[in-house]
């Protein structure tokens, strides 16, 4: 397998992404995004991911990686990560990805590939890019209910909508309950809930 163009180096931070090849939905009720999830959690350490294991054995396991957002949609996923240990993004990718192409595949009775080849990558090198990206993947569900909310202007049901979405970490920051993310190993951009929602109705223009 080649190198990839962008090195994944540890203690850097990285957009991780990948859709379903041609664009084919990945995620198609509660009990796929859920598994996804559940998985962002046991397959963070440096062990092969066994049948049954559960998030208090995981625990047990150095973290590979850390994480600062998600944001889960139908047909692509992003993640933004913290690499903690020499090959961490790679290692924990590939369990990530094996582990839901299995349940997938078995769940919907089929074969092949998922993904639209490995997971893509994007060095948050510069600090101004870094906090832009807590906006970019968790602004990403609006385009669910309008494709154009970048040039439309948008009302409160939008922000609702946001809000109660349940496949991303904006539900984390929000209510303070922090399972997958990772806080304290990033900036503290957000450290309080109102400065966290200060910052992403800073992108939208929100309509009375």
């Amino acid at each position: 397998m080649p190198s990839r163009t962008i090195p994944l180096i540890t203690a850097e931070y990285y957009h991780i992404y990948n859709r379903g090849n041609s664009k084919q939905i990945i995620f198609h009720d509660d009990q796929d995004h859920k598994y996804f999830m559940h998985l962002l959690l046991i397959v963070n350490n440096s062990k092969r991911v066994k049948s049954g294991i559960t998030k208090q054995s995981a625990d047990s396991e150095e973290e590979v990686i850390s994480i600062g957002a998600y944001c889960l949609m139908p047909n692509h996923f992003h993640i933004l990560i913290k690499q903690e240990k020499e090959g961490g993004i790679t290692l924990f990718m590939q369990k990530l990805l094996t582990g839901y192409v299995g349940y997938y595949n078995k769940k919907y009775k089929r074969t092949g590939s998922l993904f639209e080849g490995r997971f893509k990558s994007k060095h948050a090198n510069l600090d101004t890019y870094l906090k832009y990206l807590f906006s970019y993947v968790h602004l990403n569900p609006l385009k669910i209910i309008d494709k154009n909310w970048k040039t439309t202007k948008l009302h409160n049901k939008h922000f609702s909508f946001l809000r109660e979405y349940q496949y991303s970490s904006f539900q984390e920051y929000f209510t303070g309950n922090f399972e997958i993310v990772n806080k304290e190993v990033f900036p503290n951009y957000f450290p309080t809930k109102s400065s966290f929602l200060k910052e992403i109705t800073s992108w939208i223009k929100l309509s009375v």
